[in-house]
């Protein structure tokens, strides 16, 4: 298969004001040297970014929040709330961001590629329409989803990993029968939305579905999630396009959270939805970075995504196992695939 890959040196130029964070350049840097070690880099079509237009950036964003970050950034920046941070410059990356998802979504829908993984910052799935949060600005995730329907696709599914729940993209798409949105994410844990009793509303009900899995869960709650319900779910929507809000930060060492999921455990999901696409959207599938805050984690597990999507089979793991039982969370599967009917 092949596999476009977009990045720009630019996205490390938004950094915090204060010095060490968690979401901080790194983070791409980390990546991008296990990728080039392992010589993924060379395998993968580098896709340039491009800086999003303003009739993608304004089917999500209002303009009102989007004139506001950008004065924000042009007088020197400031926090959004205690989390979540906007430098001198941070505008322009931001877009740069959406608009690298953006051209991720093309070369798959133009068929330059099989498939996609932008290694994009700062990450998009807690930006709503009209704030960020989260350590989060746009949503990028959404504004691929909604340039992919003005490119004449259906339906989009959104599946996102990310150990915190997508509370901006959950929002933007709520009452939207077109977008499925499917979050693992750990309950309870900030943002404190994604009860799996939210499930849509209006003509969106159903289309939002919430794994919420408790502390301690690991790989075999990612492999059970995605039997009782990710894949059933997926399989009855029927999407055009499926995209990935990609978080590592449920792995076992992240700081920030306490799930128990490993590389392997990451690699086998991304098995399921690679194959998954390939059986019923054309094989379209677009992975976009969100969270993971322990660098090792990050990076290994971004590089098993970069295997999968490019086929391979092999997998790099020298952070193992965790040592801790893992929680069981089948009963809460089951029911959360019961009240979707599946």
């Amino acid at each position: 298969m092949t596999t476009a890959y977009v990045y720009d040196p630019r996205y490390l130029d938004h950094a915090s004001l204060t010095g060490e964070h968690p979401e901080r350049p790194m983070r791409l840097l980390a990546i991008n040297d296990v990728l080039a070690q392992h010589g993924l880099l060379d395998r993968m079509l580098a896709v340039p970014a491009q800086d999003v237009t303003d009739n993608d950036l304004l089917r999500v964003h209002l303009r009102s929040y989007v004139n506001r970050l950008q004065q924000i950034s042009a007088t020197g920046g400031a926090l959004l709330d205690p989390d979540t941070y906007v430098a001198r410059g941070s505008y322009e990356v931001a877009r740069l961001a959406a608009g690298g998802c953006v051209a991720a979504v093309d070369a798959v829908l133009d068929g330059v590629v099989d498939n996609g993984f932008a290694l994009i910052r700062p990450p998009g799935h807690h930006a709503f329409s009209d704030r960020g949060e989260g350590f989060c600005l746009f949503n990028n995730v959404a504004i691929a989803a909604r340039h992919a329907q003005a490119q004449g696709l259906d339906k989009v599914a959104i599946v996102d990993f990310d150990v915190h729940h997508g509370n901006g993209t959950q929002a933007i798409f709520y009452y939207d029968p077109s977008v499925l949105y499917i979050s693992t994410h750990q309950w309870p844990l900030y943002p404190g939305t994604g009860h799996w009793r939210e499930t849509g509303a209006s003509e969106g009900r159903g289309c939002t579905v919430n794994i919420t899995l408790p502390p301690g869960a690991g790989d075999l709650s990612f492999a059970l999630a995605w039997e009782y319900v990710i894949g059933p779910a997926l399989t009855r929507f029927g999407p055009d396009l499926l995209l990935i809000s990609a978080g590592f930060d449920a792995h076992w060492r992240d700081p920030l959270a306490m799930l128990q999921v490993s590389v392997p455990g990451y690699a086998q999901l991304m098995r399921n939805l690679v194959q998954f696409a390939q059986g019923y959207c054309q094989g379209r599938i677009v992975t976009f970075l969100e969270g993971g805050y322990d660098l090792d984690a990050l990076a290994y597990g971004s590089l098993a995504v970069a295997r999968v999507l490019l086929g391979d089979t092999t997998l790099t793991d020298p952070l193992g196992l965790s040592t801790w039982p893992e929680e069981d969370a089948s009963s809460m599967l089951q029911g959360i695939a019961k009240l979707h009917g599946l």
